[in-house]
């Protein structure tokens, strides 16, 4: 596309920001019709569909494209902006984050770059296959996702942050009734566990156990709900080691499998944006993550 309007772009991302043409008229103080003719004057110039009008209206994937594009302007504006010594905007950098990480270490990343605030983060939890798939397509500026560190070519760049140890944890009370004698595969076939990654649990009962095959357990897709129904004596799971360790240490959880334990890698992908906010972002991310996890 030659001479892109970044007034249109501008508009653009409003609308996949908002999630709809009302919304993006509202947030940037002008018209409905306003922002339709300047989105449909980027898909004539554009000779394609960029957003997909519905509840919520969806970027194409070129779409998604120009709008990390005027992001990733925005942010390079503003690094000039500090270097010309004018006044500086707070542009918005996206992340997706695991909700491990987010439990434990990430939140203690944030301190040095919110204080005195120099931009405005959008976290988002996600699964390592959709974070990937959210920093690839250029919807976040990096993720944290598991999985071994493999750059691809035009990708973004990928750097180890070391492991995530999980250990099989409950509570002391719901450890005597179940797993009096340990942690065996005839109490495995009838305690309840609660999982949010089942493959993680299949294997962890395979290893310590030998069990292949159904066991009883809860499935729940966040960290949060898995913590409450450990702490809560209702179940026994695996639980990041950073997220417990206090609750081992005074015995309010109790290790079922002591040696045993599943350590996952994690990595931070990054598109190489060397601006002075990405660079401290992906800086600081690096070195909490590398403070609280176990080597890679």
């Amino acid at each position: 596309m030659d001479n892109l309007d970044y007034r249109a772009l501008a508009v653009l991302d409003a609308v996949v920001s908002q999630g709809s043409f009302e919304k993006a008229a509202l947030a940037l103080g002008i018209s409905q019709s306003a922002v339709s003719q300047r989105i449909k004057a980027l898909e004539d110039a554009a000779g394609r569909l960029l957003i997909v009008r519905g509840q919520p209206a969806m970027p194409t994937g070129l779409g998604q494209r120009l709008v990390s594009h005027h992001r990733n302007v925005k942010l390079m504006e503003a690094a000039l902006d500090i270097d010309l010594g004018n006044q500086v905007s707070m542009p918005e950098i996206a992340l997706a984050v695991d909700a491990a990480s987010l439990a434990t270490w990430f939140p203690l990343s944030l301190q040095p770059l919110l204080s005195p605030p120099r931009c405005q983060l959008n976290v988002q939890l996600a699964s390592t296959e959709h974070a990937l798939h959210l920093v690839r397509e250029g919807s976040v500026f990096g993720c944290v996702a598991a999985g071994a560190a493999e750059p691809q070519a035009n990708g973004p760049q990928v750097t180890p942050l070391g492991h995530m140890r999980y250990v099989c944890v409950a509570t002391k009370g719901f450890a005597n009734h179940w797993f009096g004698d340990g942690f065996l595969i005839e109490a495995a076939q009838l305690a309840p566990a609660v999982v949010s990654d089942r493959d993680m649990m299949d294997g962890f009962v395979h290893q310590a156990t030998g069990l292949r095959g159904a066991y009883p357990r809860h499935t729940l897709p966040l960290s949060a709900a898995t913590s409450e129904c450990v702490f809560g004596g209702l179940a026994y799971g695996l639980m990041p080691q950073p997220e417990v360790a206090a609750a081992l240490a005074d015995e309010r959880l109790v290790d079922l499998a002591p040696g045993q334990h599943v350590d996952v890698a994690l990595n931070w992908y990054a598109w190489n944006l060397d601006t002075p906010f990405t660079r401290a972002l992906s800086e600081q991310i690096v070195t909490t993550a590398r403070r609280y996890l176990l080597p890679a």
